[in-house]
């Protein structure tokens, strides 16, 4: 109920607010929401499989996004961010398809 309740808090803070991001971080941030978004199907996966743990969780978001927003930043170095940045939503992709099955197999039983 309590991370419920932030979220609709978050998100009214957010409408509220209309905050700016950086043009300095703009190119990560997609990168990043994909990152959480894997992150957050990987948390509903493993508590439907009743192995969840908040401590892995918070390393799992942080890391996820810490590691996609660095490896774009290291393309955008080398010259090649586009690509690494797809490569990153690519993979990420696939996981997050991969644990949605596991979730939809989980709930319905097929």
């Amino acid at each position: 109920m309590l991370a419920v309740l932030g979220l609709a808090v978050g998100i009214i803070a957010g409408v509220m607010l209309d905050p700016t991001v950086p043009a300095l971080v703009q190119p990560y941030l997609p990168i990043a929401v994909v990152a959480a978004l894997d992150a957050l199907f990987g948390g509903l996966r493993a508590r439907l499989d009743g192995m969840f743990d908040d401590r892995v969780f918070v390393v799992s978001f942080i890391f996820n996004v810490v590691i996609a927003a660095f490896i774009v930043f290291l393309g955008d170095q080398l010259g090649v961010g586009t690509q690494l940045s797809t490569a990153v939503i690519v993979v990420l992709g696939i996981r997050i398809f991969s644990n949605a099955a596991a979730i939809r197999r989980h709930i319905f039983r097929a």
